[in-house]
């Protein structure tokens, strides 16, 4: 008989619980907790977003000096100041601020460092032969970032609002662009997830900021032709993958296969995939294919 009413009650108990937490049984039933990742999107797509007109400066007091053109190495020198703007699921995008060059400070936890949240661009700002400055075309840098930053659930930010923060960055630090023919002032812009934990979700902070190094050739044969070494041994981009968008974590895998291009007196890896060797990416650069035809030799 107890062991009957012990049945009895189990029941009733998975019976409640059963009506409580799902509608099947329950036609009146709500959740506790309602969530859901479209109606996070829609909270967070109604922040604040970039806002150029709340910038603030603050300028070294300590500039550098400038290195001579013919000594610059790609990525090593870099200019006197850094834009940031920072952000958070609560908040937004945080006023933006030109500020010294300076080194970031973040927890050992920081969700970048574990999980790999960080995407970048890589951009050029042009002194022309009448010292004017120019942007090549920073709009698709912005779409870029932005798609980057959404397959990673990143922050997304208004393009154009950035991109006049980076021309007000640019106009500063307008000493660092050498004149000489192909030498430029290379712009990286980098998102990066801030949130302070070690569990895996969307960051709840991010932090997007922008540094400048001054550059010319990035080999150093300089503008002439560089060789390629075909790699299908290991894969940089594939169907479904984020080859498409410009993360950090694409890149430090080809690192090794480069070095191995390197032992064979290659400069850089053009990437294959699949049977029929489908070409995806070439190494640091752009790829651009001329077809020519067979019988009338047109390009």
């Amino acid at each position: 008989m107890a062991r009957h009413r012990a049945l009895q009650q189990f029941r009733s108990c998975f019976t409640a619980s059963r009506a409580e937490i799902s509608p099947r049984w329950n036609p009146n039933w709500q959740p506790r907790r309602p969530y859901s990742i479209q109606s996070q999107e829609e909270e967070i797509a109604k922040l604040p977003n970039i806002n150029p007109d709340a910038l603030s400066v603050t300028k070294t007091t300590t500039p550098k000096a400038l290195t001579p053109p013919e000594e610059l190495v790609f990525g090593r020198t870099f200019t006197d100041h850094m834009l940031s703007i920072e952000w958070t699921a609560s908040q937004g995008w945080l006023p933006p601020r030109i500020t010294p060059y300076q080194n970031l400070s973040l927890d050992p936890a920081t969700c970048v460092f574990h999980y790999a949240f960080e995407a970048f661009e890589g951009m050029k700002a042009y002194k022309t032969t009448t010292n004017e400055l120019r942007l090549f075309r920073p709009d698709r840098n912005m779409r870029r970032l932005n798609r980057s930053a959404q397959r990673i659930a990143l922050p997304e930010f208004d393009g154009k609002a950035f991109t006049e923060l980076i021309a007000h960055f640019v106009k500063l630090e307008e000493r660092f662009i050498p004149a000489a023919r192909g030498y430029s002032l290379y712009l990286r812009p980098t998102l990066i997830g801030t949130q302070r934990t070690l569990g895996v979700g969307p960051p709840g902070s991010a932090l997007l900021y922008l540094i400048a190094s001054p550059v010319g050739p990035y080999y150093p044969t300089g503008f002439r032709a560089v060789s390629l070494a075909a790699t299908s041994t290991a894969v940089r981009a594939w169907p479904g993958g984020v080859g498409d968008r410009k993360l950090g974590a694409n890149y430090a895998p080809c690192i090794v296969p480069q070095l191995e291009a390197a032992k064979r007196g290659y400069h850089q890896n053009l990437w294959l995939f699949g049977e029929e060797d489908i070409v995806t990416e070439v190494g640091t650069m752009n790829f651009f294919v001329c077809l020519k035809e067979k019988g009338t030799g047109r390009k």
